[in-house]
C-alpha cells in the first residue's frame, strides 16, 4: 500500500505491480526485475546456460490438455483464459501463483515464455491476474 496525500488528507492506496511479458529468447533488458519462465516445458534451442532467467516457474502453466487444446489459435483465446483460470484455483498453481505475486510485490517481474505470440500466451494471463 501506498500512501497519499489529497486535499491535506491521507489515503492508502493499493500499489499496482509492475509485470510484463517477454519471450524467453530475448536478451535481457535493465529494467528486467526478476526474470521468470512461466511454460511447462523448456524452450527449444535454448541451453540452460545460454538461459538469463532467475528461476523457471513450471508449476503454473497450463496443464498439458489445455495447452494442447488451445495450441495457441487466437480464436481460442477467450476459452483459454478462462479455462486457465480455472486451472489457477487448483492448489500447486495456486501456489505457485501465490509465489509470483510475491516476487512483483516489491520489484518489476518480467514473465517469459517460449512462444511466438506472447500476447495470447499464459505469460499474458498471468501478467494480468498479477497486475490487478
Amino acid at each position: 500500500m501506498d500512501v497519499e496525500r489529497q486535499s491535506g488528507e491521507l489515503t492508502m492506496t493499493k500499489k499496482k505491480a509492475k509485470v510484463q511479458v517477454r519471450r524467453a529468447y530475448d536478451m535481457p533488458e535493465r529494467g528486467d526485475g526478476a526474470r521468470v519462465l512461466v511454460d511447462r516445458i523448456w524452450p527449444r534451442g535454448l541451453t540452460k546456460a545460454k538461459a538469463d532467467f532467475d528461476e523457471w516457474c513450471k508449476e503454473v502453466a497450463p496443464s498439458t490438455e489445455l495447452r494442447k487444446w488451445y495450441d495457441h489459435d487466437p480464436a481460442r483465446f477467450e476459452e483459454f483464459t478462462h479455462r486457465y483460470h480455472a486451472e489457477l484455483k487448483q492448489r500447486e498453481r495456486s501456489d505457485a501463483l501465490a509465489h509470483l505475486r510475491e516476487l512483483a510485490k516489491d520489484r518489476t517481474l518480467t514473465l517469459l515464455t517460449a512462444t511466438k505470440q506472447p500476447a495470447i500466451s499464459e505469460a499474458e494471463v498471468l501478467a494480468e491476474l498479477l497486475r490487478h
